[in-house]
C-alpha cells in the first residue's frame, strides 16, 4: 500500500516517475489565465491568516460546507472570526475524500507550509497556528509565495475600464514576476439591462476620454482601451460566456440596436442574440489586429440561486453546467473571422464534458499552419480541473488532435495557494504519458518523452503568448 501523497502521488509506473521528477517538476508556472488581485500583487500583500488567504473567495470550498451542513454564517458570514470558519472547513475536509478538493487542500498544505498532516477537525488549531505563523513572516508574502512556486507569468483577468494601475506599479517596482493584464469586455455586450449598459458605458466613456452617443463611438472608445492594454503587456482576452453567437446582422442593425439599449429602451431577445453575435466578431478582429490569442470559457449556468444572490452575490458558489447546443454557432463564429483573415490565436474552453469530442473536432477546422496549435482546446476548467476532468479532456485531444501542441495548465483562480495545481496536471499529465510506455503503446524514447512533457507543462504556452 502506497503512503497518501508521497513523492509519486499520482504517478503509477516509473516512467511517469521519471518523467514528472526530471522533466514537468522543474519547469517554471506559466499561469496564463487566474483571477489574482492585481493589488495584492502590487502592495505584496501579507495575509493575516489562514482563512484570508485559502477560504477567501473560494467558492469550492463554500459548496462542499454548504453541502456538509455547515451554516452559512460560517461561510460568507461577516460576524464570524477566521478561526470559526477555518474550524467548519476543517470539519468539512474529511468529507471530501475523492472530491478533488481533497487532494488540492493536501497538496497546498504540504507545498506551500511543509505540513504532512491530515486535515480534520482534531488537527485544525495545530495546523491554523503552524501556517498563521508562517504567514506572519516576510517569507510569505503575496510576491514571495509566487516565488516559492517558480511562477514566471501570470495574467489576470482585468475589464476595459481598468486602470492598469497596479500592473504598471507592480512593473515599475522592479518585480520579477511578469503580472499581465487579461482584456475581458463581458460588461461591454451586456446589453440585457439597458440600466446597467448605460452606467457601463458612462464609465468606458471616462477612462478613454470618448464622447459616447453612438456605436461608432463606443467602438472608439473600446478600442483606445485595447490600446492601453496591449501597451501594458496585454497578449490574451477572454471572454465569459453562456454560449457562442453568431446570429447574421447588418452593421445598420446593430447601430439601431445600440441606439435603442443606449437609450434606455429593453431589446427583444433577437436583437440581444444579434449585438452580441457582432461584438464577438469585433473583440475577435481586435484581437487578431494586435497578435493576441483570445480565449472562450462558455458553457456555465450563473447564480442559479436566486435568493443568496441576492444575498451575497455572484460567484459565491451556487453555478453549475450548461446544456447548450452550440456547435453550430461557435463554428459560425470562427469561420466569419476565419474567413476575413481576421482568425486570431484561440483556446475554447468547455464546461460541459459532454463537448470534450466536439471542441477537439472543431479546433481543427481552423488549424492554418501559420502556428502551431493556434486554435487550441483548453484545459479542463471549472468543474473539470481535476484528474478525471483533466485526463477526458487530454484523451479526446490526443485522439483528435495533437495532445503534443497543446499549452497546459492554469489555475483560473483568485487563491496565491493554488499553484500546485499546475503540479497536479503535471502529474496526471506524466502518469497518461507514462503508462502507454510500459503497456507497450509508445516507444520509450525519454529523450522525445522528456521534451514532451517539457513543452505542454511550460514551453508551448511561452512560445504561443509569446511571453
Amino acid at each position: 500500500m502506497k503512503a497518501f501523497m508521497n513523492e509519486n502521488f499520482l504517478l503509477e509506473t516509473q516512467t511517469a516517475q521519471d518523467l514528472y521528477h526530471n522533466h514537468a517538476a522543474k519547469m517554471p508556472v506559466i499561469d496564463y489565465h487566474c483571477h489574482l488581485i492585481p493589488q495584492m500583487v502590487a502592495d505584496d500583500h501579507q495575509f493575516r491568516s489562514l482563512t484570508e488567504i485559502w477560504l477567501g473567495g473560494d467558492h469550492y470550498k463554500w459548496r462542499a460546507m454548504r453541502t456538509n451542513g455547515i451554516d452559512e454564517r460560517y461561510i460568507t458570514g461577516p460576524d464570524t472570526s477566521d478561526w470559526e470558519k477555518f474550524q467548519k472547513w476543517a470539519e468539512t475536509v474529511p468529507y471530501t475524500m475523492r472530491n478533488p478538493l481533497y487532494h488540492w487542500t493536501h497538496l497546498e498544505l504540504k507545498t506551500a507550509f511543509g505540513i504532512d498532516k491530515v486535515l480534520n477537525g482534531s488537527t485544525a488549531q495545530d495546523i491554523y497556528d503552524e501556517c498563521n505563523e508562517k504567514l506572519n513572516t516576510p517569507e510569505y508574502s503575496a510576491r514571495n509565495i509566487m516565488r516559492r512556486y517558480r511562477v514566471e507569468v501570470v495574467c489576470t483577468t482585468d475589464d476595459p475600464i481598468d486602470s492598469l494601475e497596479h500592473h504598471i506599479r507592480t512593473r515599475e517596482s522592479g518585480f520579477e514576476i511578469k503580472m499581465l493584464p487579461t482584456w475581458r469586455p463581458d460588461k461591454a455586450m451586456a446589453v440585457e439591462d439597458p440600466v446597467a449598459f448605460r452606467a457601463y458605458m458612462e464609465k468606458l466613456s471616462e477612462v478613454s476620454g470618448v464622447t459616447i452617443s453612438t456605436y461608432d463611438d463606443m467602438v472608439d472608445a473600446l478600442r483606445k482601451r485595447h490600446d492601453f492594454f496591449a501597451e501594458n503587456g496585454c497578449k490574451l482576452s477572454d471572454h465569459g460566456i453562456e454560449e457562442f453567437y453568431a446570429e447574421d446582422y447588418t452593421d445598420e442593425e446593430i447601430k439601431t440596436i445600440f441606439n435603442k439599449v443606449y437609450g434606455g429602451t429593453p431589446l427583444t431577445r433577437e436583437e440581444i442574440l444579434k449585438y452580441k453575435s457582432a461584438m464577438l466578431v469585433l473583440f475577435g478582429e481586435m484581437d487578431y489586429e494586435k497578435g493576441w490569442a483570445q480565449q472562450f470559457h462558455y458553457g456555465a449556468i450563473r447564480n442559479n440561486n436566486s435568493k443568496m444572490f441576492k444575498l451575497i452575490g455572484a460567484d459565491t458558489g451556487f453555478d453549475s453546467i450548461g446544456e447548450f447546443n452550440t456547435a453550430k454557432a461557435m463554428s459560425k463564429f470562427l469561420d466569419r473571422l476565419n474567413s476575413r483573415d481576421k482568425l486570431a490565436k484561440t483556446i475554447l474552453y468547455n464546461l460541459n464534458p459532454c463537448a470534450n469530442e466536439v471542441i477537439a473536432t472543431m479546433v481543427g477546422n481552423f488549424q492554418d499552419g501559420t502556428v502551431p496549435g493556434k486554435i487550441q482546446f483548453g484545459s479542463g476548467w471549472w468543474f473539470l480541473d481535476q484528474k478525471d476532468g483533466m485526463q477526458k479532456q487530454m484523451n479526446a485531444l490526443s485522439v483528435l488532435g495533437l495532445l503534443s501542441r497543446f499549452v497546459g495548465m492554469l489555475t483560473d483562480s483568485r487563491s496565491f495557494l493554488s499553484y500546485p495545481r499546475h503540479e497536479y496536471f503535471r502529474r496526471t499529465l506524466c502518469n497518461l504519458y507514462g503508462t502507454d510506455v510500459e503497456n507497450g503503446e509508445l516507444p520509450d524514447d525519454r529523450a522525445l518523452l522528456g521534451e514532451t512533457i517539457e513543452n505542454i507543462s511550460y514551453y508551448n504556452a511561452k512560445e504561443y503568448f509569446g511571453f
